[in-house]
């Protein structure tokens, strides 16, 4: 498997995941892009499926800074259960952490800097362990159906392609015919 696959983002981070926070620069310049497109692709996929972890990003002007995403942990044994209620999801200007966050038993620090979106997601799910959200059936028959559409689409446009061609060598052997009679 390519390292620029696709990652599986519908995941459920587990309850010692308690907060992440993305630190990178506004422009894309100098290696920001990865970062970039997690904070605008892939964070509010993982927001979705883990309301209850906290997430902010810090952006600043200094292009030459680190691009950093930091995930802290809290013990595992901490009694909040990680479905309660949703954590307040603020984009801070700041490099400190808010202070209505309890202390964490460790941080891991993902460097993101000149690193494609798809590793750093890959880092990020294997660090954490994170377990996979299963489609329901419902959503199973509609990737299905999706998929048949697909696979139809591709027929329609192969059946498309060599009538537009068709009618373009009829339409040259008509000029080139019309070409021979005006000769004459």
């Amino acid at each position: 498997m390519s390292i620029f696959a696709k990652p599986i983002i519908e995941t459920i981070l587990p309850r010692d995941v308690k907060r992440i926070h993305l630190d990178f620069a506004y422009k894309l310049n100098d290696g920001h892009f990865g970062a970039r497109k997690v904070w605008r692709n892939y964070l509010p996929r993982l927001k979705y499926h883990n309301p209850a972890i906290s997430m902010s990003v810090n952006r600043t002007q200094n292009q030459s800074g680190p691009a950093t995403l930091t995930v802290f942990f809290a013990s595992p044994s901490d009694p909040a259960p990680n479905t309660s209620s949703p954590a307040p999801s603020s984009s801070t200007t700041q490099n400190t952490p808010t202070s209505d966050h309890a202390p964490f038993e460790r941080t891991v620090t993902i460097e993101m800097k000149h690193r494609h979106e798809s590793e750093i997601l890959s880092e990020l799910l294997s660090l954490t362990k994170a377990s996979p959200v299963e489609p329901s059936a419902e959503e199973e028959a509609e990737l299905e159906k999706l998929a048949e559409e697909e696979r139809q689409g591709g027929l329609d446009r192969a059946k498309n392609a060599a009538y537009t061609e068709q009618k373009r060598q009829e339409k040259a052997l008509l000029d080139q015919a019309r070409g021979a009679v005006g000769d004459s």
